[in-house]
């Protein structure tokens, strides 16, 4: 039987280090880049790794570590299950570890940098308003610069509940006007904590007070608006002065239905920023003038709501509004993009056949609407 040969020695003369030497030194790494490291883990593996030794257990208290408080999620048991019916039982799970959450940030000294939240700021009895009010005090969210905020609904919240929370119109009125005035305060206190968000996505019911306030955050640039009253119509002076106030916004998105009672209604825009704009959304939103200098690409759809109308009165409305073509060619003089489709660089001297194209399906003048169907 051959003898088992001998490992020859490296040339250098060293001894191959043992194994407690094989493992990379995390701890002699600078604290910063420590906290950079473990924050790729989940929430989850964070609190898990705090358990592993005295240094990380140190590291994971830090505040630096929490930058994310993200409501939206449906808790550990329900992670990336999307349209989950729960049971009242599992509903009062997920409050518990909301509430549990927001304790776990605020022990943590959570410095926030993201927040998500899905909550109906009109709910009297769980009164959620007061829980994002309490956070927001409790922690340092100065520079706090991504909100992600649905006021009108609770997530995983039974229907049943929902159901026995509004019962006649009277009732649905003040709980609508509830949520507002809840709302207002909270972004009243997001003005004065954390002035310096840059990017938000929520819904917006554009009464005056609400536009005030969303003036005030002054270093927006990526802003998304959505519905609320859906029935309730946006004042073209509103959404002009709006986008007008905000001077370093670049990415505007505007989810805007358009009342029957005010068919015919115009609006314009004016930003010296802007440089993309979604309107594809929006029903019945048409405008008269665009003020956008470095606008450089724009989504707008044309829907139709299943409206007859009768000759005189459609002819009576689109006379009032002027075709789109003209508008971008005299408001938005760097447009590369309509419909995300690429446009040639001559498209402000002469249209060509794909440009009519997109025309059909995005204006409402004369020559690009001719159906009685709207």
């Amino acid at each position: 039987m051959p003898q088992k040969k001998k490992a020859l020695a490296p040339a250098t003369g060293r001894r191959r280090p043992g194994l407690e030497e094989d493992v990379f030194p995390f701890n002699w790494l600078p604290e910063e880049c420590q906290l950079h490291v473990l924050g790729f883990l989940s929430e989850v593996d964070k609190c898990n790794a705090a358990l592993v030794c005295v240094s990380w257990s140190r590291l994971v208290r830090s505040g630096k570590l929490w930058r994310v408080a993200d409501f939206s999620r449906r808790g550990a048991s329900h992670a990336a299950q999307e349209g989950l019916l729960v049971s009242n039982r599992e509903f009062e799970r997920w409050k518990a570890w909301v509430h549990h959450y927001v304790h776990h940030l605020i022990s943590r000294g959570a410095s926030l940098l993201t927040l998500r939240a899905s909550f109906d700021l009109g709910d009297r009895c769980n009164k959620w308003g007061e829980l994002l009010s309490h956070l927001l005090e409790s922690v340092h969210c100065r520079d706090l610069s991504q909100l992600d905020l649905n006021w009108t609904f609770t997530l995983l919240e039974p229907l049943d509940l929902r159901l026995s929370s509004g019962a006649g119109s009277h009732q649905e009125t003040a709980a609508e006007k509830h949520q507002v005035n809840n709302f207002q305060v909270l972004l009243a206190k997001l003005a004065h904590s954390c002035p310096g968000i840059t990017k938000m996505r929520m819904h917006f019911d554009w009464s005056e007070t609400s536009v005030s306030l969303l003036t005030q955050f002054q270093h927006l640039r990526v802003l998304e608006l959505k519905y609320f009253w859906v029935f309730k119509g946006v004042n073209p002076g509103t959404l002009h002065s709006l986008t007008k106030a905000l001077p370093n916004l670049r990415a505007l998105t505007l989810h805007v239905l358009v009342p029957l009672r005010n068919l015919g209604v115009s609006y314009t825009l004016e930003s010296e920023s802007l440089e993309f704009l979604d309107v594809s959304r929006s029903r019945g939103l048409v405008f008269s003038q665009l003020q956008l200098p470095a606008l450089r690409e724009l989504r707008a759809q044309k829907a139709v709501r299943g409206i007859t109308l009768d000759r005189r009165t459609r002819l009576r409305i689109q006379s009032r509004w002027p075709c789109l073509y003209q508008v971008l060619r005299e408001g938005t003089p760097k447009l590369q993009a309509l419909n995300n489709e690429r446009l040639l660089p001559s498209w402000k001297e002469q249209s060509y056949q794909e440009l009519s194209s997109i025309l059909q399906e995005s204006c409402y003048c004369l020559q690009h609407l001719d159906s009685w169907l709207w």
